[in-house]
């Protein structure tokens, strides 16, 4: 692995450490107390399995407890007033929040179950006493999902059965009580009341039922809920809970929408983004936002972009590099080339070369150093790299400004007389110029839509416009005569429908050329698939004449062909006078 410069130095590498993480799941804390700072990692396991709650201490595993769903989140929070100051692990996973004090199980918070649809509900209540056709209830809760209505987790798997399971399921789930459990998708804190660094936290949550929920840190019970337009995916939380805050949601409809103390519009303060966030960052009052199209913008608080940068590839995660040592703020962007840039507002100011992809970025203290760089990757590694005291960032490092040659000043050409005249006749006739080339610009758009036409009745094209017959159509000729070989491909771009009881002919001059297949009769055509038929042509002619071949693909019982593809005959080599 390379740097692009001497700005970090190298503290610890393990490329085989076997993380399977990304940044939501990746926080630093100091969780005993004794000035020390771990590493807190969710570790994803296997996707299915194997999902565990990792603590390091400097680069030794220190603790490791099992999950038993996927996580999706990981922060610390201090819940209380007592000494010392030791705060706790929440691991969002699945619909539970998961709370560990002193690396020890504390409690588990469960978000508050949603209401079921009544013609759902009673359809399973039916079906409980036995007093409904098991069939006709499938297709009432088909009727019911294809209509937009939320169905719980057990209707949605019913639908997914073979007919000849739904019976046992349905005997096997009809007498549990029937739920409809949301999941939490990201996770972040908000301070209660004290801006202090140790001062009691509220945990900030969003959830697949599009909606924001705020839990008090002691009795963990609902303080506060906001209702999204869309799921969120990114928080961003600023203020105090009990004085006034922002939440900044980036949501997974491509839209970045702010939720204020007491304010219940969140259309008013939305950004509609061009593609689909893959991270959000927070920096005083500007947002980062990284998409899917590989650019990184920034926004300001009320909505208004300030700049757009293009990136050479594509965004794997983001974060925030704050070093208050020396009041440096910039963004980390890890992209697929595996490369880590870091932008100081839209200048790139260094670029940290990896040996793979980076899943998972976080910056703060680990252990006793303040700037501290962890990193995980695509193959499981985790790195660990330390911001050097002597680092400088200058903002045009890697920015090269504008080309010398726009400074320099042009040799613009003095106007002539010609110039002068023809400026003068525009003005004097720019009514009747302008008129003028409306009417032939409109003449010649409406000849072109004419023999547009000409060529849709006379299937002259060699895509179809008929959609009940999506066809496209391809001849080659190979050879250098008197005998080629003529090739002609035929696909169907069709998603489901399949063509059949078609023909390809022939028109072609019989005093030039002679088809060995007049008439090709072709089998179904498969949607997708394209299709090779083959004949020769002879050359009758021995004076270097050539001419066009007309290809007709026809079906039967219609007197208008479907497509027409025109080919030019090349001079038979045999008939050139050397």
């Amino acid at each position: 692995m390379t740097n692009s410069n001497e700005k970090w130095l190298e503290a610890y590498h393990d490329p085989v450490a076997s993380l399977y993480t990304f940044t939501q799941c990746l926080t630093l804390s100091d969780i005993q107390a004794d000035g020390d700072w771990k590493l807190i990692v969710a570790d994803l396991g296997t996707g299915s399995y194997d999902m565990k709650l990792k603590v390091y201490k400097n680069t030794t595993l220190m603790s490791e407890h099992t999950i038993i769903d996927l996580p999706t989140g990981v922060v610390t929070f201090y819940m209380d007033t007592l000494e010392p100051r030791t705060p706790a692990i929440a691991v969002a996973s699945g619909p539970f929040i998961y709370v560990y004090k002193n690396l020890r199980p504390y409690f588990k918070f469960t978000l508050p179950p949603l209401d079921i649809h009544p013609m759902e509900e009673d359809l399973w209540n039916q079906a409980r006493d036995d007093q409904v056709n098991i069939y006709s209830m499938r297709e009432i809760l088909e009727g019911l999902r294809q209509d937009g209505c939320s169905l719980t987790v057990r209707s949605l798997r019913l639908l997914q059965l073979e007919p000849t399971m739904v019976e046992n399921f349905v005997n096997l789930h009809k007498n549990s009580p029937l739920k409809k459990q949301t999941v939490i998708t990201c996770l972040g804190t908000m301070k209660k009341s004290v801006a202090d660094e140790d001062a009691i936290s509220c945990l900030v949550l969003g959830t697949e039922s599009k909606s924001v929920y705020i839990l008090d840190p002691e009795a963990f019970t609902v303080l506060a809920t906001m209702d999204l337009p869309s799921i969120p995916v990114f928080l961003s939380v600023n203020g105090l809970f009990d004085v006034d805050y922002r939440i900044v949601v980036s949501c997974r409809n491509g839209c970045i929408y702010t939720l204020k103390r007491g304010s219940k519009d969140v259309q008013r303060h939305m950004i509609e983004l061009n593609s689909q966030p893959v991270g959000m960052e927070r920096i005083n009052k500007n947002i980062y936002v990284g998409c899917m199209d590989e650019s990184l913008h920034c926004f300001t608080s009320k909505g208004k972009k300030l700049w757009t940068v293009k990136l050479p590839a594509s965004i794997t995660t983001i974060e925030v590099i704050d070093y208050k040592p020396r009041s440096f703020c910039a963004v980390l962007v890890a992209l697929s080339n595996k490369e880590v840039h870091i932008y100081k507002e839209k200048f790139l100011v260094d670029i940290i070369k990896m040996e793979d992809v980076v899943t998972g970025l976080r910056f703060g203290r680990f252990g006793r150093e303040d700037g501290t760089l962890v990193m995980t990757t695509k193959r499981g590694g985790l790195y660990v790299k330390i911001l050097k005291r002597t680092a400088k960032f200058e903002e045009r490092d890697f920015c090269a400004g504008p080309p010398a040659a726009q400074n320099v000043k042009l040799n613009v050409p003095r106007k002539t007389k010609l110039f002068v005249d023809q400026t003068q006749r525009e003005r004097e006739n720019g009514i009747m110029m302008h008129r003028t080339f409306q009417r032939d610009l409109a003449v010649m758009r409406l000849k072109v839509l004419r023999e547009y036409v000409k060529v849709l009745d006379n299937s002259l094209n060699p895509i179809s416009s008929d959609p009940a017959e999506p066809l496209k159509l391809t001849a080659h000729v190979q050879g250098i005569g008197p005998t080629f070989k003529f090739t002609i491909k035929l696909q169907n771009t069709s998603l489901s429908q399949s063509s059949s009881n078609l023909l390809i002919a022939f028109d072609y001059d019989e005093r030039l050329y002679e088809f060995r297949k007049r008439l090709i009769q072709v089998p179904v055509l498969v949607p997708g698939l394209t299709y090779d038929f083959e004949t020769f042509i002879d050359c009758l002619n021995d004076k270097g004449v050539s001419d066009t071949v007309k290809v007709y693909v026809l079906k039967q019982n219609q007197s208008v062909p479907i497509i027409t593809g025109v080919v030019s005959m090349p001079v038979s080599e045999s008939m050139v006078v050397v």
